[in-house]
């Protein structure tokens, strides 16, 4: 198969930043005398809506919680162990293979724009997308439902069957698949015992493990 374009996941595969969120959970969970269950936590990773997170805790505190208040300091925690963390291991080397030969590029997310315009602009990555497609919170359009995937290959105009996706979680890999995309799957530390190898092509422990140039080669 030709490779015309590389659609990317952010959350958990450009950027680590489901180790943080989960940290952030854990932190109010246990605020409240709780310890976050793990199994519940798995079905909100790569989409929205996965688990009343919420209302689980609740239930458990025995009263409603000022849910306003607590997000912000649940949240403020969250980006300060964010403000550390880089690229994960072989982006930067898949995104300058795109760009030395044309390849589009897309970021495929089930988080807001904002938030990935956020990170980015630390990152110092805002250009050099062909497109970048998010589901703004709206359950009906995130993974695993194909709908993003579908829309970034609309928006890159490339085919399915000349795409290659890269996911983090089986959430993202099941919507990839589902758009009938070729996926290559990169667990991190939160997905790494959810099954992703079940749900993709070629599982590597790190995309630093095998080259753009070494991808393509197998593919054609």
């Amino acid at each position: 198969m030709p490779v015309r374009a590389f659609l990317f996941d952010f959350d958990g595969l450009i950027l680590d930043t489901e180790t943080a969120s989960r940290a952030g959970w854990q932190w109010l969970y246990r605020e409240h005398g709780h310890e976050l269950p793990p199994e519940k936590w798995a079905l909100m990773v790569g989409t929205v809506d996965g688990w009343d997170i919420w209302g689980h805790l609740e239930e458990l505190v025995g009263a409603p919680l000022d849910r306003l208040a607590w997000n912000e300091q649940r949240y403020a925690h969250e980006v300060t162990l964010l403000e550390a963390e880089e690229l994960r291991p072989g982006i930067a080397d898949y995104l300058g293979y795109a760009e030395r030969h044309g390849l589009k590029r897309a970021i495929v997310s089930s988080s807001s724009r904002r938030w990935i315009d956020m990170h980015l602009e630390r990152l110092e990555r805002v250009y050099g997308w062909d497109a970048i497609v998010t589901a703004d919170h709206d359950p009906a359009r995130a993974k695993p439902h194909p709908a993003l995937y579908l829309e970034a290959l609309e928006a890159v105009g490339v085919p399915a069957a000349d795409a290659v996706a890269f996911e983090d979680s089986p959430n993202g890999a099941l919507a990839a698949r589902s758009a009938g995309i070729y996926v290559v799957g990169i667990p991190n530390n939160v997905t790494a015992d959810l099954g992703l190898g079940e749900h993709v092509d070629l599982l590597l422990d790190s995309l630093a493990d095998l080259s753009p140039g070494a991808l393509a080669r197998r593919l054609a």
